[in-house]
């Protein structure tokens, strides 16, 4: 017995709430025979002019329809909050959360049977993959895809990547002003996301490796033919995989959320996986914590793309992208199902690296034991973590002194003197950059080198906050410091002068202040005022968790699949 599609709970029904739903949809030109009981498919577009990265996605849209179209199902298009990485302030992430929302309310809503999610920027395919992840209904990816590579002065420039080294050039007068503005127009030359080996390029490539894309989706530039053809395939299988009721839930399991922890460290990924990841297995009740991130710890880096290498997006597309990583993985990952409805290992069959320089093998990385590190001690109890990948060895086993800037207003403000009493050897500590203090936990946790030590070369040197870094930075940048200060986490107790011990190899954050100090420190402390006190901030601030468990908003995590019934009219 045919099963009755949920789209038919709209659709199918002789009565005035299906003459309602059906006769208004066929103002726009819809015959009789697309209600029939084909799947209808949900097409759950990020697309903005005020996000850059995702302005191709309208075009990615028609492809998919195509494909739904040849499949026998009828797609249909709706819009969702756009997050623009580079364009919204506080920051993108405080409203990942409010994009979940939208995504799961507007597939729970409407009378559709799959859906297909088009995202990009940093923040967008996370965000709706909670959303959809908490309806669980057929669900699949198509990524926008990177810029093309960079181009400045006959040169590749990798996106965020050299806009720091560059800005630290200017700072330290071996940049003009003018050739900083000059590289301006050629580091983004066409639609796409950054084309490092960012957040977005990295969720994409964590997408892929948990089975959740069809495969080639993370790396294929933006304005390739081929990705269009992707979305065409994509909108075909996502008919298919409604016949199959394959959903999130079949997929998004522990083994999944493990290979993508794995291939996250092979590509030297985001720090930003890490929140993105636990917030997600929040939503599909995958019992994943920060702990479960150090069996990516001893994976070599395998890709060597910016920031943690030399290369771009575009060269890695053209080297094999990720089916040539999974394959050079293939011992070290779980079985799991896939979009395809088989196992991730259909992924990479028959995968081939045209460029060994820009993907090596798993016997001759670009760097060895360079996953991400969960560091815990009396500074973080609930953890912290740092990307050796874009580390300075010698940096990553140390004890300093602090210098602590209470906020980001104090760091912009003080940074830059001359009389900022520093040396290479100081810990730069940042307050009140975390979920609720900021509020959002911003991509600040990779402050910048105080003027005085950029004019004598200096580059690196550790960095402590409760912040996120992009994921086109690098630096020995210690982030997302659990509890954070503004929730009375031990990082708020910090003062200049206190001496702090790193040890990546030991996993170890410790102030190395005595506990009757930190007492009466604790005491004497209290919470700065919140920034916002109404409206979806408000919200956001009362009900965001900590970093360690995802910094979703506590009333989401999980999901409600139930079929609503009542009707509007």
């Amino acid at each position: 017995m045919t099963r009755k599609r949920r789209s038919q709970h709209w659709y199918g029904k002789l009565d005035k709430d299906g003459f309602i739903h059906r006769s208004w949809m066929k103002n726009q030109g819809f015959p009789d025979h697309v209600f029939d009981g084909r799947p209808i498919i949900g097409i759950c577009n990020t697309w903005s002019e005020l996000t850059p990265c995702n302005s191709g996605l309208r075009d990615l849209a028609e492809g998919v329809k195509r494909g739904v179209w040849e499949a026998g199902g009828f797609p249909v298009e709706f819009p969702v909050m756009s997050l623009g990485e580079t364009q919204m302030k506080p920051t993108a992430m405080l409203f990942r959360n409010l994009l979940a929302m939208d995504v799961e309310e507007s597939i729970r809503a409407y009378g559709i049977d799959g859906v297909v999610l088009l995202g990009g920027c940093d923040k967008t395919t996370p965000g709706q993959l909670m959303g959809a992840a908490s309806v669980d209904l057929p669900t699949i990816v198509v990524s926008s895809g990177p810029m093309l590579n960079g181009k400045y002065r006959g040169k590749d420039i990798g996106s965020g990547t050299d806009v720091w080294k560059f800005s630290e050039a200017v700072r330290a007068g071996e940049m003009t002003l003018q050739d900083f503005m000059n590289a301006e127009s050629g580091m983004s030359r066409s639609k796409g996301v950054c084309m490092t080996m960012g957040t977005a390029s990295t969720m994409a490539s964590l997408v892929e490796a948990m089975g959740m894309s069809l495969p080639t989706n993370a790396a294929l530039p933006a304005v390739d033919a081929r990705r269009m053809a992707l979305a065409h395939m994509t909108g075909k299988r996502i008919v298919e995989m409604v016949d199959e009721d394959l959903k999130p839930s079949d997929i998004l399991t522990k083994a999944a959320f493990e290979n993508a922890i794995l291939a996250n460290a092979a590509v030297g990924g985001s720090t930003n996986a890490v929140v993105h990841l636990l917030a997600l297995a929040g939503r599909v009740g995958v019992d994943l914590t920060l702990q479960d991130f150090e069996i990516g710890s001893d994976i070599p880096l395998l890709v060597n793309c910016m920031p943690s290498g030399k290369y771009l997006m575009e060269d890695f597309c053209y080297a094999g992208g990720m089916p040539v990583v999974l394959s050079e993985l293939k011992s070290h990952l779980r079985p799991a199902r896939t979009v395809l409805n088989k196992d991730i290992s259909a992924h990479y069959e028959g995968a081939e690296c045209f460029n060994r320089d820009v993907i090596h093998a798993f016997d001759d990385p670009v760097k060895p034991a360079a996953g991400l590190r969960v560091l815990r001690g009396n500074l973080a109890p609930n953890g912290a973590i740092v990307k050796p990948s874009a580390a300075t060895d010698s940096l990553l086993e140390t004890e300093g002194e602090a210098f602590v800037f209470d906020s980001i207003e104090d760091l912009k403000a003080n940074i830059d003197r001359d009389d900022l009493p520093v040396t290479p050897e100081t810990i730069l500590v940042l307050k009140g950059c975390g979920p609720k203090g900021y509020p959002g936990m911003p991509e600040v946790g990779n402050m910048p080198i105080p003027a005085k030590l950029v004019k004598q070369g200096v580059r690196d040197m550790i960095r402590i906050s409760d912040a996120r870094m992009s994921g086109t930075a690098f630096g020995t940048v210690i982030l997302h410091v659990s509890p954070e200060a503004q929730a009375g986490g031990p990082l708020a107790l910090v003062k200049t002068g206190d001496s702090i011990r790193v040890s990546a190899s030991k996993g170890e954050l410790e102030l190395l202040v005595d506990e009757q100090e930190l007492a009466a420190r604790r005491a004497a402390w209290r919470p700065d005022d919140p920034h916002y006190t109404r409206g979806y901030a408000k919200l956001y601030i009362d009900h965001v968790l900590q970093a360690d468990r995802g910094a979703d908003l506590d009333f989401l995590v999980g999901k409600d699949t139930r079929l609503v019934t009542r009707e509007s009219h």
